[in-house]
């Protein structure tokens, strides 16, 4: 199929920032992009050939937007889960599948199916609700402290919490959930795997990951990650695995621990674009971006190899902060070599709302983590007003 400069429509359901850098290189390529999403100011609109607003849990909104493109894929993995399946079996494309959204969209189903497959993780428990949970616990069988989880609908941190004690359940919503034991770990890990359809796959380098405390939201991406090599080389060869078992099609995170002892565990993945390969943009000869589009239209994927070390600052909203958004200091970073800031476009900021990020690039990664450092410090996300 000829997907340059002709009349093949992809559509990408969902308008945020993962659909916006995508969108860059089907510019790249000139490749028509059709784009949905609930918001009239997605940060995808100003970038695709036709933006169409809607519902994304919608059945008959998903399955008529399917309707007028080629090959479809998403950004983001709340969509109808139904209207895929629909589409599929009426003859679209549609990567990565539904088949395979559906183990990975519900985080219960997901740990399930690495226990099934053998697949190092975490133990847990699933419970229908807070209220079992509770109940659980009370019963001594289930052990404070561990990780909450929302099987659903969590997103940057949120849905997740750690549990010290059964007050801090208080507030939570009476949802699906999950307990996950807390392991020891040294440092959290990341693997982005890409596969065509033909069955071609490469990975990137292994990330390392730092996160805010309070925001649970990854602050630094670093790459490559400071492992051993036997470390990194077991933390792909456990990614190619998941990858395999999911039989996806497109990017596949795998978001991994690296235990005290040296062992791999598997959090949770996500099979889209992910914050954890924004560094690639600038720091790869191929972008995941790139690899994603190559991928979903099976074309030969691209290199994924680093052309130099590369570190991702989040840059998220500052707290106290609320409304039209101002990048203070923007200026003073620009001018910094191997600096480059990404803007998503989002005109209103609230606290730790995700609203770009910056990449740097060095030939040192230690002194590519300085830089970030004190990019991190300079710049701030605030708004026009401070918050009453």
């Amino acid at each position: 199929m000829n997907y340059f400069s002709s009349d093949f429509k992809l559509g990408i359901l969902g308008g945020g920032q993962l659909g916006k850098m995508l969108l860059f290189d089907t510019r790249k390529f000139d490749i028509q992009t059709y784009v949905l999403d609930p918001s009239d100011e997605a940060p995808c609109k100003i970038a695709c050939d036709q933006f169409f607003k809607g519902d994304l849990m919608d059945f008959e909104t998903v399955y008529n937007f399917g309707k007028l493109v080629d090959v479809l894929t998403f950004e983001i993995e709340l969509v109808n889960l139904e209207a895929l399946v629909k589409l599929e079996e009426e003859g679209l494309k549609v990567y990565p599948s539904p088949k395979t959204l559906k183990l990975i969209q519900n985080k219960g189903i997901q740990k399930d199916f690495y226990r099934h497959h053998a697949i190092p993780t975490a133990n847990y428990q699933r419970f229908d609700d807070l209220k079992s949970l509770v109940v659980s616990i009370l019963d001594s069988k289930t052990k404070v402290p561990f990780v909450w989880k929302c099987t659903e609908f969590g997103y940057d941190g949120n849905g997740v919490k750690v549990i010290r004690q059964i007050s801090d359940l208080d507030n939570l919503a009476n949802v699906e959930c999950i307990a996950e034991e807390m392991i020891p770990f040294k440092n959290e890990l990341a693997v982005i795997v890409c596969r065509n359809p033909s069955g071609e796959i490469k990975t990137y380098p292994v990330v390392e990951m730092e996160f805010h405390p309070e925001a649970n939201q990854v602050e630094y991406v670093i790459c490559p990650a400071r492992i051993e090599d036997t470390v990194a080389k077991k933390a792909r060869a456990i990614a190619l695995h998941v990858s395999e078992k999911f039989n996806h099609v497109g990017l596949l995170a795998v978001e991994m621990f690296q235990t005290d002892d040296d062992e791999i565990l598997v959090n949770e993945v996500a099979p889209r674009p992910h914050n954890s390969g924004h560094y690639s943009i600038e720091a790869s000869y191929t972008s995941q971006f790139e690899n994603h589009l190559r991928a979903i239209l099976d074309l030969p994927l691209g290199n994924t190899d680093s052309k130099v070390a590369g570190i991702m600052v989040n840059l998220v909203g500052t707290e106290g902060f609320t409304g039209n958004v101002v990048y203070e200091n923007i200026e003073k970073i620009l001018s910094w070599n191997g600096v480059t800031p990404h803007i998503y476009g989002k005109k209103q900021t609230r606290p730790f709302r995700k609203m770009g990020h910056v990449t740097i690039v060095n030939e040192d990664i230690n002194e590519a983590r300085r830089i970030a450092e004190e990019v991190k410090n300079t710049i701030r996300v605030i708004s026009d007003q401070l918050d009453n």
